[in-house]
């Protein structure tokens, strides 16, 4: 019994001993990526999660102005109101998330075993070009997984509004088909600075909670990184249904705009791309260069080989 004790305590000793090593960067240009099936795999992923996401989402946006219509008289605190909208948008992305980080579309090479594995959601399980744009700045993920993934993310976005159009073609067209525009009251500035703010604090969560140093610690981060995600999410679109209908994810904003394709949705359609990037690069940049000391890292492995 004593003897097994001294093993544990020393086993525990040379744990937390251990140094921790960032994972590799992802490679700018990665071509070996597209002779994988595993990659492919991982793009139909990201296109019918965010094809699911759009369709649930808008529906559920659709439904709430159906059943708060004035010319129904009908109820003005019926529906799901503002609260349950904002739900349905962080609960997807919840269950989204969970479903598909891990089908990653990468694996660690034999010769790189050394290091500590990359988060799953850092490879898959994006479903918003803002995000898979805020790892591309982090060097999460090359240059040719953050295009395609944003390309399959637009496409699985026009088709999941698609299918709301061909189901519901009246409610859609007559409500708005949930696309996002600047409200009444809020010049293009506010609108702009919403989606900053709003997309800052998604991307800050997703890097947050997806830490592979995080994850090395405390076993029970990756497990629930999508929780976190999705109330992030939830927080968001409680503070920006207001003023934008919030968008902070390009995919969601063009893919209604395409389908509803309506004058307005196109007028204030930049805001929803230059602000979810903006948003985005800067959580990159905080996460990494701030919290995570990058610059410093940097500076100091410059001073070293000088």
């Amino acid at each position: 019994m004593g003897a097994a004790k001294d093993v544990e305590v020393r086993e525990q000793g040379e744990y937390s001993a251990k140094d921790y090593i960032d994972p590799p960067p992802a490679p700018l240009i990665d071509h070996e990526e597209l002779t994988k099936w595993s990659f492919y795999r991982a793009l139909i992923a990201e296109f019918i999660a965010t094809l699911l996401f759009l369709y649930i989402t808008v529906l559920t946006v659709i439904g709430y102005k159906s059943q708060t219509d004035p010319a129904k008289n009908a109820d003005d605190c019926g529906g799901v109101g503002i609260l349950g909208i904002a739900w349905a948008f962080g609960g997807m992305i919840f269950v989204l998330v969970y479903c598909t980080a891990g089908i990653s579309g990468r694996s660690p090479s034999p010769c790189k075993l050394n290091f500590p594995s990359t988060p799953p959601h850092a490879h898959g399980g994006h479903i918003n070009p803002a995000v898979t744009f805020g790892l591309f700045l982090a060097r999460k993920v090359s240059l040719v997984r953050a295009v395609m993934y944003m390309i399959a993310q637009c496409l699985g976005a026009i088709c999941g509004c698609g299918l709301v159009k061909a189901f519901q073609k009246a409610y859609y067209v007559r409500y708005g088909g949930g696309a996002n525009e600047l409200a009444a009251g809020y010049n293009k500035g506010v609108g702009l600075g919403a989606e900053i703010i709003g997309t800052f604090v998604l991307v800050y969560t997703v890097f947050s909670a997806t830490d592979p140093k995080r994850n090395a610690r405390d076993s029970h981060v990756p497990v629930l990184a999508p929780l976190p995600i999705g109330f992030a999410v939830f927080m968001v679109h409680l503070a920006t249904i207001p003023i934008t209908g919030t968008g902070i994810n390009p995919a969601r904003s063009l893919g209604a705009a395409v389908i509803y394709n309506k004058d307005k949705a196109w007028d204030d359609q930049w805001i929803f791309w230059v602000g979810p990037f903006i948003g985005a690069a800067i959580a990159a940049f905080y996460y990494q260069y701030i919290l995570r000391a990058g610059a410093i890292k940097a500076l100091g492995s410059f001073r070293s080989n000088a």
